[in-house]
């Protein structure tokens, strides 16, 4: 292993790893109160969705009325019972993430993970719910366990909450003596409230997903990527509960002959029916946009439509008025507060340090960022170029490590569609080398914004000893990140579990393998390669035989310089993921806000005057979520903002004073040969996963293995259910490959 041995503690003897255990062991004070914030998250959470599962339930349901009476004499009468009930616990349990958070860095939690493996390397591998893949066909996709179990959940909920609510009202209904008609249209018209009372608690969940720099997606380690297809999920259910919620009132309506009065009807005191018609008419539009055939015949047309959440949100509160809205209300504030930030953020332009151009139709854009913005090696970005569109943004996956450098992140995108063709003629417009642009250029060309980074809190792809990585095309973008991390980390004696490495890239043709030389080769030694046991099988699935020597695949990329003298744009921490303490402070301000306008409209506006018209409740409720948001959140931000600028004045400071050089020109990179002498090609066809699993399972042994897909959803499939069908047939000296995507569909 030679003289990486003694400062890598993961591929060192017994007695190093033991010392390294003892100087990573988490202070028994910071533990204790983990473990504490873990449990009071896990109470509220417990008892917030216990409350909502089991609220149609006759019992519950009195008894969460008998709370309304006993606390409604409060200062925010029923509208601030509900709000307890149902609004409180989230903005609770994001308050105590915000500590969580402060209190936990990645280094801890990748230390907490390597002392757990050792204690468990001993044990069998086993079974993780998070990532046994249980369904991996159907409208769903590739589906875990725990998200199988989730879905269930969800659908018993549905299904057992309307037949709750039909057989109350049945039984409502039959004790009085009524005509068979009347009958009818009471059972349409109730059913239809409990559709959106049912539709009110999905909504709830709606909006949570996608807070993509939330600090409860950060708590729960879920990335947005995976987040979204819950939006997705939930999305559909909750507008096919809207629809019906709607279609049995018009139904009951028109039997009573008075559809037209009712839809234009809007109430100052009771709900109103043309503020709902609004919301429906614009949930519908997004949902009908958003179905895949829509979506991939025209993702503009998804994308823009999708804004009218804004109509939908509004109109939804003068529809039910402010206390009904409280059922979903802290969902959507959290929403807003990553929202307003995410604006922000992207306001800001970004330098461009260098763009390259690689044969295969790629691109390599890399942009300055201030040492303070973190983000791993499966981390992604929102990328906006002005020049192409104002209200795109597009997601790529970073395709460095921030091992790298402190002062630089970069992506790889490949030229597919409109947007991406369009960004690649005018990078090269009007020059002749288009491989390789200066930065000055670059600035007159394009002006570009980012939001992110997003993605895991945790590098999780650091806790496995045994890696699988599978690629399809550009999807290699991520895990020549993660190797760099990888390497990086072991030259620096960081804490990195991966030993042994098998990457499987399929590629359509040979002119995509220059991608590999963008791993910056030239740090890689081959005594470390050696210890890491890295192995690459590339499958170019469209040629029957090299078009061109394998090793001219490899050869040197272009680079340029940056001197961190100059002034330079970056881009904003201004962001969920950025600043702990900074970005906790906006969050409990923000709400601190909200509660203080709610009451000084109580004190001085609502009840004073005896305001009683709900769909206006409704509204002030909502204002008083932006206000909060904008007033007190804005000026969190702004007093993070000056010490952004200060934090970056006093690094070019260091950088002047002592010549530093961020971002160094590449030295040859004679390294590039061990990159070939590790790969194997085979030519005309695609990966067999069946022989590759039989085969690491042979050499391998029981381990657990971590398998990492990145590719379009066929792959992911094939993947997934070859570790289904070895899972299910395994024997006891057989691995545990456990799934995990890195790929996303937005």
């Amino acid at each position: 292993m030679g003289d990486y041995s003694g400062h890598v503690p993961f591929l060192s003897n017994d007695d190093n790893a033991t010392d390294f255990e003892k100087k990573t062991k988490t202070p028994v004070f910071m533990s204790t109160a983990k473990w504490v914030l873990k449990g009071l998250m896990w109470l509220v959470f417990i008892a917030w969705v216990s409350l909502m599962f089991f609220y149609p339930l006759e019992f519950v349901n009195n008894l969460f009325f008998k709370f309304i009476n006993a606390t409604s004499g409060n200062l925010f009468g029923i509208t601030g019972s509900i709000f307890l009930a149902f609004t409180a616990p989230v903005l609770i349990i994001a308050f105590l993430s915000v500590l969580y958070l402060i209190i936990s860095n990645d280094e801890d939690e990748v230390q907490e993970y390597a002392i757990l493996y050792k204690k468990k390397a001993s044990k069998p591998p086993r079974f993780r719910v998070w990532t046994f893949p249980v369904l991996v066909d159907g409208p769903f996709g590739v589906v875990s366990v725990a998200e199988f179990i989730g879905i269930l959940l969800v659908g018993v909920f549905v299904v057992y909450g309307c037949a709750a609510y039909i057989i109350r009202n049945w039984h409502k209904i039959s004790q009085y003596e009524a005509s068979a008609f009347y009958k009818s249209v009471f059972m349409l018209e109730r059913t239809g409230a409990n559709l959106g009372l049912i539709g009110m608690f999905c909504l709830a969940l709606l909006f949570l997903p996608i807070s993509r720099g939330s600090m409860l997606l950060r708590l729960i380690d879920i990335p947005f990527e995976h987040a979204t297809r819950y939006h997705v999920w939930l999305g559909h259910l909750t507008m096919a509960l809207f629809t019906l919620h709607g279609l049995f009132y018009v139904i009951a309506w028109a039997l009573e002959r008075k559809l037209m009065e009712e839809l234009l009807e809007w109430r100052d005191v009771g709900v109103a029916n043309l503020a709902g018609v609004i919301s429906l008419i614009a949930g519908l539009l997004m949902w009908v946009t958003s179905l895949p055939p829509v979506r991939k015949w025209n993702f503009e047309l998804f994308f823009y439509t999708h804004q009218l959440y804004v109509v939908f949100v509004l109109f939804l509160a003068f529809h039910v008025g402010d206390f009904i809205f409280c059922f979903a209300a802290g969902g959507i504030f959290l929403f807003m507060l990553d929202r307003f930030l995410r604006f922000i953020q992207s306001r800001k332009t970004v330098d461009i340090i260098s763009a390259r151009s690689l044969p295969c139709g790629t691109l390599e854009l890399v942009f300055s960022k201030p040492s303070s913005l973190r983000y791993n090696a499966l981390s992604f970005i929102f990328l906006q170029i002005r020049e192409l569109s104002w209200l795109q943004w597009h997601p790529f996956s970073v395709s460095s490590s921030p091992m790298e450098g402190n002062h630089h992140l970069s992506v790889l995108i490949k030229v597919l569609g409109e947007w991406t063709d369009k960004l690649k003629c005018k990078l090269s417009k009007n020059h002749r080398e288009p491989e390789k642009l200066l930065q000055s250029q670059l600035q007159s060309l394009i002006t570009a914004s980012v939001e992110g980074p997003y993605g895991h809190e945790s590098p999780y792809h650091l806790t496995y000893k045994h890696l699988v990585l599978v690629a399809g095309g550009i999807g290699i973008s991520p895990f020549l990140a993660v190797l760099s991390d990888i390497i990086h980390r072991l030259k620096k004696g960081k804490p990195c579990m991966p030993k042994n490495i098998v990457i499987v890239w399929a590629i359509k043709k040979s002119d995509e393998l220059p991608l590999l030389s963008m791993l910056n080769v030239e740090s890689i030694d081959p005594v470390l390669l050696e210890a890491l046991n890295l192995e690459i099988q590339i499958y170019v699935t469209r040629e029957s035989e090299a078009r061109l020597e394998e090793g001219k695949a490899f050869g040197p990329v272009t680079s340029c310089t940056y001197n961190p003298t100059v002034n330079r744009s970056t881009i904003s921490s201004l962001v969920g993921t950025g600043d702990n303490i900074w970005a906790g402070i906006y969050v409990i301000a923000s709400t601190i806000g909200f509660v203080i306008f709610l009451a000084l409209l109580d004190v001085f506006y609502i009840n004073p005057k005896g305001i009683n018209i709900w769909w206006y409740k409704g509204f002030l409720l909502v204002l008083c979520m932006v206000a909060g948001v904008v007033i007190f959140g804005g000026a969190v931000v702004a007093l993070w903002h000056l010490w952004e600028r200060r934090m970056l004045a006093s690094e070019k400071h260091y950088c002047n004073s002592n010549g530093n050089k961020v971002f160094d020109e590449a030295a040859p990179m004679h390294s590039s040969e061990f990159l070939l002498n590790l790969s194997t090609f085979r030519y005309g066809c695609r990966p067999d996963f069946k022989e590759i699993f039989e085969t690491l399972s042979k050499r391998w042994g029981a381990v657990d293995v971590g398998v990492l897909v990145c590719g379009p959803p066929a792959l992911q499939s094939s993947v997934a259910k070859e570790i289904r069908s070895h899972s299910l047939r395994m024997q006891h000296d057989s691995p545990v490959f456990h799934f995990n995507s890195h790929s996303f569909d937005l």
